[in-house]
């Protein structure tokens, strides 16, 4: 569609973007996970199996992965239900070195060699169609009940509980919710790049997850989306630095998480933007 170069970022930034939304729909359930890569692992090594090995359509392989890492968030979900803060980002952490660890010594899946030879290849169209999906989903979401319920329990799990908020069914979907997007993400990165290993989704997968989060804002949906192209992004502006483009990309999230400790975006900001805009097309007609 594009050159190579702005077909890799494009990819790379939308499959960011659906590992950032991954974390947002626990996020704002006030259950903070660093299982993401874990869920992104299931993801991509359950699709590439299923089309390499039995041929299934990628459709179908990407949402077998998805579903496999959604049952497997649920089981997860259900010991994080009574565990807060610190602890649960360390179970979580537990979890995804369990999962690591596993496909490092799973020889059906390559172990310590990797998994390669994976068709058919992602490309804009598919992974576009999808994320624009999720885009939906989630701004039906911010509207609905429901996410009105999982604002709540975000902000005051013990408030939510005595108003009659059923914490465990609502944790429980957050969290499966999660692992399938960030099992959909994993599919299609195992089939972009065609060659996955057990370090591709390490600690540092699920931590760059939170930055997604954490540097766009997590109140808002876009905001990890926004979080999720910067990163994507930032590194590559600064390439002509080449060592030192890593220290000046670091530097710039310290600086922004100075300047907005919040995120980037927040409900004022999207607020304010859409009574501008209401203003501008009144002007206009």
């Amino acid at each position: 569609m594009f050159s190579p170069f702005i077909d890799t970022i494009l990819i790379f930034g939308g499959i960011n973007a659906m590992m950032a939304l991954g974390l947002y729909l626990p996020l704002s359930a006030a259950q903070l996970s660093l299982a993401q890569g874990g869920f992104m692992a299931i993801g991509a090594y359950t699709s590439a199996v299923l089309t390499r090995n039995f041929g299934v359509p990628f459709g179908f392989a990407l949402l077998g992965g998805a579903s496999l890492a959604s049952m497997v968030g649920i089981a997860v979900g259900f010991p994080a239900l009574r565990i807060r803060g610190l602890y649960l980002l360390l179970m979580t952490l537990g979890f995804n070195e369990i999962i690591r660890v596993f496909f490092l010594n799973f020889k059906y899946t390559g172990g310590v060699g990797g998994f390669g030879g994976i068709l058919p290849s992602t490309n804009i169209y598919n992974l576009y169609l999808v994320l624009i999906l999720l885009i939906i989903f989630f701004y039906r979401l911010e509207n609905s009940h429901l996410g009105r319920i999982l604002r709540t329990i975000g902000q005051d799990q013990d408030a939510a509980e005595a108003r009659g908020v059923p914490l465990t069914r609502m944790k429980t979907l957050a969290f499966g919710g999660g692992a399938f997007i960030a099992g959909l993400a994993g599919g299609f990165y195992a089939h972009f790049v065609m060659f996955i290993e057990s370090e591709n989704f390490g600690f540092f997968t699920s931590l760059e997850s939170m930055i997604f989060v954490l540097l766009g804002g997590s109140s808002v949906f876009v905001g990890p989306i926004l979080g999720a192209y910067l990163v994507t992004l930032i590194p590559e502006i600064f390439r002509f630095m080449q060592t030192f483009r890593y220290e000046f990309f670091g530097a710039s999230l310290v600086i922004m998480m100075i300047l907005r400790p919040t995120g980037l975006l927040d409900e004022k900001i999207i607020r304010l933007s859409w009574w501008r805009g209401k203003l501008l097309r009144q002007r206009l007609k």
